[in-house]
């Protein structure tokens, strides 16, 4: 039993910040695109394109760059009512965009939030819109985190709210949970998916689960591999090369998404995506290349828990399944936590892919548990009655 192969693991390494990208190949140039055949896709995402189309009377749906963190940023808007909350989801990465996956799970949430869907730096349609050696030297997790803020703000500007329901995934998590924390008074609610407590502990519980699952189906290669790793993820700095190794094995046995060995509905999703060109697609890796190694020590210290009090509603969706960014210590965090709500919500048959795997239960936890929470926060006036 082999590694998977690429390209669709190319990211595969650092998937406790975030979940792995498809590769794509990038647009022909215009003489040879005259000539070459039709994109087998583009009937299909005009499909989907005709059946997302916000047609209701108050509703918005704009894609468009903002000036955020002194570069320009790409942000999706799409909601059924401009009256309803805002909420910002935080993709995962640091450069796995959620815009062009997005239409796999998204539609039900318009009906109640207007969905912020934005391209971090680095990543997709921001990647094209900036010089990357510009941009390389802000890859830092702190920037990340100010560029939420600074976008909670525009977005507050634009639509007349004065706050947010805050969604992170993965990587996202260490980002929203962060800006949550620095700025709580632009957030209705915290929401994280696959969230990121304690990144040492993440990568020592997906080393063990690995291993044991190797171990149970008598998987000779994965053994002597994993334990060629040990100790794990040990006292020195992660690699690339070490994560990628223990990623391939735990993805194996179903750590992304529950009961697959193999995830392609996710990779191959931005192929149906109407936000997405070709050009978007091949800029996913391209982000990859240039954030994920300039962002690795940096997020391998990541640890949550000494914090013990949130001034704000906090709900975590933890996925029973979950080996990319194991769910027993956010389930031990929000026990502990003190909070003004808190709930843990367990996805009995999800991993890592919550939104996509149990889109259902989702939407029903955005509604029932996190709705009223907004709706009883007098604080989210008109922006131009503050």
């Amino acid at each position: 039993m082999g590694y998977p192969t690429a390209p669709k693991w190319i990211a595969s390494w650092l998937l406790a910040l975030a979940l792995p990208c498809t590769a794509y190949a990038a647009d022909p140039d215009q003489d040879a695109a005259k000539n070459a055949p039709k994109d087998p896709y583009s009937d299909a995402r005009a499909i989907v394109a005709d059946l997302q189309r916000i047609v209701t009377p108050n509703g918005v749906q704009e894609t468009f760059k903002a000036p955020i963190g002194g570069i320009d940023q790409w942000v999706s808007v799409r909601g059924k009512d401009r009256a309803h909350p805002l909420l910002l989801f935080v993709h995962g990465g640091p450069a796995s965009p959620s815009m062009p996956v997005a239409w796999t799970f998204q539609r039900p949430w318009e009906d109640y939030y207007t969905v912020v869907n934005w391209d971090q730096r680095g990543a997709g349609k921001t990647y094209l819109a900036n010089p990357p050696d510009q941009v390389a030297p802000t890859i830092r997790i702190d920037r990340y985190v100010d560029d939420t803020i600074d976008l909670i703000e525009l977005l507050g500007k634009r639509y007349g709210k004065r706050k947010v329901v805050l969604v992170g995934h993965s990587w996202g998590s260490i980002v929203a949970l962060k800006a949550a924390l620095k700025r709580p008074d632009l957030i209705h609610a915290y929401v994280g998916i696959g969230q990121v407590i304690s990144v040492p502990e993440n990568e020592r519980l997906s080393y063990e689960y690995a291993l044991r699952m190797a171990r149970e189906h008598n998987n000779q290669e994965a053994i002597r591999d994993l334990q060629a790793l040990a100790p794990y993820p040990g006292p020195e700095p992660l690699t690339r090369e070490r994560i990628i190794r223990e990623r391939n094995w735990a993805q194996l046995y179903s750590g992304l998404t529950a009961y697959r060995t193999q995830s392609d509905y996710y990779y191959d999703a931005p192929k149906l995506s109407p936000e997405y060109t070709a050009a978007d697609r091949a800029a996913i890796d391209q982000g990859n290349q240039l954030t994920l190694g300039r962002i690795l020590q940096e997020w391998s210290r990541v640890d949550f828990t000494p914090v013990r009090n949130v001034p704000f509603p906090v709900f975590m969706h933890m996925g029973r399944y979950d080996q990319t960014t194991p769910s027993a210590p956010t389930a031990r965090w929000i026990t502990a936590v003190k909070a003004p709500v808190k709930r843990g919500i367990w996805f009995e048959h999800s991993a890592h892919l919550s939104p996509m795997e149990e889109p259902g239960r989702t939407l029903v936890s955005l509604v029932e548990d996190v709705l009223p929470v907004v709706k009883g926060d007098a604080a989210d006036t008109k922006a131009g009655n503050r």
